[in-house]
């Protein structure tokens, strides 16, 4: 009996050993691997700004050779101005001015202008639900006010991760439903904002094609967050370049919830952002806003406007340049006393 006792022991110690041994196993299996996602994650997109030809796009070149520029055109009290005709505009490649080859404006012959356009809503953790609820009643405003227009729309959130909620689309009841999954998506503590942009301007490339209907087409990402990016693996300058190869703008709506506010005796004056301070709004033409007030409707409607209100400038640059894959300048000038705003510097001319 005693040695029956002392085997079974024996075989208790084993065991307990041996599912030690397995735990042990478990844990360091579990720390390497999480030792190289964490290092996968800190490790930056491929800087390559369009995807490879043998990456899925639906892109329409119509044109390889003509280079278009977006250019969005207000008075001094920020009012667009829509009546000016191409003999109104000089464009300069490198400082050397060029013939405009084509003009488009918002109508041409009566026909709208086409757009698709990128929601990427901020859910990271400081976007209240009461915010979240406004920000879906914004949005369905932008769409109607480009109601008239061949619009096609998505949706994604970000925080911890980007999503896509909707892929591009022209139903309006689609959109709604996306909206209002916004309620139950979950949120995260970081905000992964430049690699939300950095994924709908992909999306567009690949679903958007740049021109439609013989027109080109206006394709912007309208980000709404509360300005203070954390955690992406994609830096500003890589998103700018991609934005700007793909002849994208990005507009930002800057929600209160986390904005920094300097006080004043009459009003609350925002302070500029680290998303301010990037350059990814100036640099990709687009516009940078404040959400200062209760109903959204009128500043998103606003912004629909002048996504649609731009000047598509087109011009083709030297055939001994065309193709030395080399960055050239762009730079439009208007009528005095107006403001211009152009969707990129430059562009990068094509390798052969």
């Amino acid at each position: 009996m005693t040695t029956i006792m002392l085997t079974a022991l024996g075989s208790a110690r084993f065991l307990q050993r041996l599912s030690l041994f397995a735990l042990t196993l478990a844990v360091i299996s579990w720390a390497s691997v999480s030792t190289i996602a964490q290092d996968e994650s800190t490790k930056e997109r491929p800087r390559r700004a369009l995807p490879a030809d043998t990456e899925p796009q639906d892109i329409i070149k119509i044109d390889t050779d003509l280079v278009p520029v977006d250019v969005t055109v207000t008075d001094v009290k920020g009012r667009l101005v829509r009546n000016l005709k191409k003999e109104d505009f000089k464009l300069y490649e490198d400082g050397v001015e060029r013939p405009i080859a084509s003009f488009n404006v918002e109508k041409i012959e009566g026909t709208p202008r086409p757009v698709a356009i990128v929601f990427a809503l901020d859910l990271s953790g400081s976007m209240t639900p009461e915010e979240v609820a406004r920000v879906s009643d914004a949005m369905r405003e932008f769409s109607r006010r480009l109601a008239e227009h061949p619009a096609v729309f998505a949706l994604m959130t970000f925080g911890m991760r980007v999503k896509t909620i909707q892929t591009f689309t022209n139903d309006r009841e689609k959109l709604d439903r996306a909206f209002e999954k916004l309620a139950h998506e979950p949120n995260g503590m970081s905000t992964h904002t430049y690699d939300a942009v950095d994924d709908a301007v992909r999306m567009l490339v690949r679903h958007a094609p740049l021109t439609r209907e013989h027109q080109l087409m206006k394709r912007a990402v309208v980000v709404i967050t509360d300005g203070f990016p954390v955690g992406d693996t994609v830096s500003p300058d890589t998103v700018i370049e991609r934005a700007n190869a793909a002849d994208t703008s990005v507009y930002v709506v800057t929600m209160p919830s986390f904005t920094h506010l300097l006080a004043s005796t009459a009003q609350m004056t925002p302070l500029p952002t680290p998303l301010d301070v990037s350059g990814l709004v100036e640099k990709t033409g687009g516009r940078s806003v404040y959400a200062n007030q209760q109903d959204l409707g009128p500043l998103f409607r606003a912004i629909a406007e002048e996504v649609a209100a731009a000047y598509v400038l087109g011009f083709y640059p030297p055939k001994e340049i065309r193709s030395d894959g080399k960055f050239h300048t762009i730079r439009v000038e208007g009528p005095r006393g107006l403001v211009l705003r152009q969707s990129r510097p430059g562009y990068e001319a094509r390798k052969q």
